[in-house]
């Protein structure tokens, strides 16, 4: 099955199986998600990640974190889009939820936070923003 934005499939079935308090989800692997998941589990957003192959299919599980029986993420939304791609440069990039969130951002450095590119002097494409 082709996806026009594997990236927001990636985020609507994480904000999907936390609502319906699932300790996990599974997804199609790619590099994109891996580094996002990668981003999420430095940042404290998520348990943990990996990847595993299912019948010569790799796929990636992300093991969801609460607290308190609530989510950890309370939002997290897509913000470059396929039709609608927003670049911001290092003077542009802001805080999200005055500090409380952040921002996932791709880079010529590879995927990082907004916060971590601003501390190295570098812009890119905002993919989203986690709350």
């Amino acid at each position: 099955m082709s996806l026009s934005d594997p990236i927001a499939d990636m985020l609507t079935r994480i904000r999907n199986a936390q609502m319906a308090k699932k300790e996990s989800v599974s997804m199609p692997f790619s590099k994109i998600k891996y580094s996002i998941a990668s981003v999420l589990k430095d940042e404290g957003y998520i348990d943990s990640f990996q990847t595993l192959i299912n019948q010569n299919v790799s796929i990636i599980q992300i093991n969801l974190k609460y607290y308190s029986g609530s989510p950890v993420i309370e939002s997290i939304k897509r913000v470059s889009k396929p039709g609608m791609r927003i670049y911001k440069s290092v003077s542009n990039l802001q805080e999200v939820l005055g500090g409380m969130g952040i921002s996932i951002v791709s880079t010529s450095k590879g995927i990082m936070t907004g916060r971590k590119a601003k501390k190295m002097g570098i812009g890119g494409e905002v993919i989203c923003e986690v709350v």
